[in-house]
């Protein structure tokens, strides 16, 4: 914490106070949270749900965890600096927000909760104070409670603040998935719009009592499961019929509307998930993206040249990206860094038996015994072939030929088809392997072609 310099006291929850600082070194302006509880060791450190979280995702419209620091057992996240959260922008607001800015800030979330949710978390504590914004970008915050989906339940009863907790919760349900974050962004969304709570509950009853004013009571048709667990714990919903949301919100467009009313269903299985809420109406003139947001465009391919060079090299491409899908010597491609590893060991074996091609002629010719030469030997070999076979049929005994042809050829012919057999060697380029082209000099590896085919939490009592 030497590195640090503490500025001002920001934010105090109920697991830790957050601090403004300045890297000391840098000059950067960034965020200190400061844990309550104590340490004692490190291990206790990295598993916290907050640490694991935050280190397997990396997106624009979440909160960067910087670094942990663990000092004299106080644990400390070293976070990105933020301006404001929402309530902060909400709460002495006179004026209503333009909901194209409303539109620009809940697309990005949803982007922040699809990355989320599509990697296995949900926050479970959405709420104002954890969007944090700075100019035209909102990130989420504060991933103290959040959760895997696929974690064993029961689950925590109290998650989030109480305003914005989906009724599956305040019914004590065990068992929620990250449908209790499309909750939470309806009511946040309302809020919005409104510059007022939609559900300002006074305790778990007056909050179940108040989501029956606003969007009626549950049925059997539109949530049977809810009843059930009602009759669990011994309550009876009170029988309200509710009011339009038009009424709550009269600034508001029949998208945002219908929006939040779908969000706010009793069923967690009819609210949409955070990918289908981007496909909403609601957002379909939302075209702002933000840079970080905006899909690297994928590179196209340059066609050849016109003319004999552009077709050689769209030939040689062509040819390297076979022999790439098809390696020779029967070797299986693999992927990766192994697959650059075996390229590298093809490399290096072909670099050899170059070596050995260099070798001088004397020795193989010292060495070597006369075989009959093939069809591609040069004329004197097929002479000597020819003298050779008349000396069998005069003398009748093929051992003493033999050392005779060895004793009269070894100086000539053999030498000639030695260095015949040679020459051919040297001209004869290497065999093909993958990545690599030609000669030894002009051996490299080369980029293979790119492929063509085609974002849980809890909230803390």
């Amino acid at each position: 914490m030497d590195r640090y310099k503490l500025i001002k006291e920001v934010g105090d929850g109920t697991f830790g106070t957050v601090w403004r600082a300045i890297n000391k070194q840098t000059g950067e302006v960034v965020a200190i949270k400061k844990m309550k509880k104590k340490y004692y060791s490190w291990d206790e450190c990295i598993n916290l749900r907050e640490v694991k979280s935050l280190r397997r995702m990396d997106h624009p419209n979440i909160v960067k965890l910087k670094e942990v620091i663990r000092e004299h057992d106080i644990l400390y996240f070293v976070f990105e600096y933020m301006d404001y959260n929402l309530y902060q922008l909400m709460k002495d607001r006179q004026k209503l927000f333009t909901e194209a800015v409303i539109k620009k800030w809940c697309f990005q979330v949803f982007h922040g909760l699809s990355y989320m949710h599509q990697r296995g978390y949900f926050h479970r504590d959405l709420k104002p104070e954890n969007l944090l914004v700075s100019k035209d970008i909102i990130k989420i915050a504060d991933f103290g409670l959040a959760r895997e989906v696929n974690s064993s339940p029961p689950f925590t009863e109290y998650v989030s603040t109480r305003w914005y907790r989906a009724p599956e919760v305040l019914l004590q349900s065990y068992v929620y998935t990250s449908k209790v974050d499309m909750w939470a962004m309806g009511a946040i969304m309302s809020e919005l719009l409104s510059l007022r709570p939609i559900f300002p509950g006074a305790s778990e009853a007056d909050e179940i009592y108040k989501i029956c004013s606003v969007i009626g009571s549950p049925t059997e048709e539109t949530w049977l499961e809810g009843l059930n667990l009602a009759n669990t714990i011994n309550y009876q919903f009170p029988q309200l019929s509710g009011v339009p949301l038009s009424s709550l919100m009269p600034s508001a467009s029949e998208d945002a509307i219908d929006l939040i009313t779908r969000l706010c269903s009793w069923d967690p299985c009819k609210r949409p998930t955070a990918a289908e809420a981007l496909q909403h109406p609601f957002f379909q003139s939302c075209f702002y993206v933000p840079p970080s947001l905006r899909p690297k465009p994928s590179v196209a391919r340059t066609p050849p040249p016109v003319g004999p060079r552009g077709s050689f090299e769209h030939q040689t491409v062509k040819r390297q990206t076979v022999s790439l899908a098809k390696p020779f010597n029967n070797v299986s491609p693999k992927p990766s860094a192994a697959f650059g590893s075996g390229v590298q060991r093809k490399l290096d074996m072909a670099k050899q038996d170059g070596t050995r091609n260099t070798k001088p002629v004397r020795s193989s010719v010292k060495d070597s015994k006369y075989r009959p030469p093939g069809r591609k030997s040069p004329p004197g070999g097929n002479a000597a072939g020819s003298s050779l076979s008349k000396n069998r049929v005069a003398r009748g005994v093929s051992e003493t030929a033999d050392k005779l042809s060895n004793m009269s050829v070894r100086g000539t012919v053999s030498r000639r088809h030695s260095v015949s057999v040679m020459q051919q060697q040297q001209l004869k380029p290497p065999p093909m392997k993958a990545g690599c082209v030609g000669e030894k000099r002009d051996m490299f590896l080369r980029p293979t072609q790119p492929a063509t085919s085609a974002y849980s939490r809890k909230v803390a009592g």
